[in-house]
């Protein structure tokens, strides 16, 4: 069943998200400063291009005023743009019945990408 969501998912706006997420990674990583946010970008469009059955966890605070710190810039660079996206893909999705296991996935994506450092995605 994951994988014809999965599938369902790439037809019906979950490639447009990864293309997306890997267009800004690799713009990110265009400055060493960037490297990081783009890093993020990478592993959350991987994440974007085939979500169900994933699961993110938080990592221990091992770095929790470096996450935190990443996480503020990471609003202002990409985060809010990426956040308005899946939430409009959400809504858009929460019209039919059959869209709202995808429109939820929009809303768990749109939270992950507000703040995705000091997570890790399994």
């Amino acid at each position: 069943m994951k994988t014809l969501g999965n599938i369902i998912w790439v037809v019906f706006g979950g490639l447009e998200i990864a293309i997306e997420y890997f267009l800004g990674g690799v713009a990110l990583m265009l400055t060493i400063i960037g490297i990081p946010f783009g890093l993020q970008c990478m592993k959350l469009g991987v994440l974007a291009l085939w979500p169900f059955g994933s699961k993110v966890s938080y990592m221990e605070p091992q770095h929790g005023c470096l996450n935190l710190l990443m996480n503020v810039l990471w609003f202002f660079v990409a985060g809010l743009g990426i956040f308005i996206t899946h939430l409009l893909f959400g809504i858009l999705f929460y019209i039919t019945i059959i869209g709202i296991p995808f429109g939820q996935m929009h809303f768990r994506l749109a939270r992950l990408a507000l703040s995705p450092f000091g997570k890790e995605i399994i």
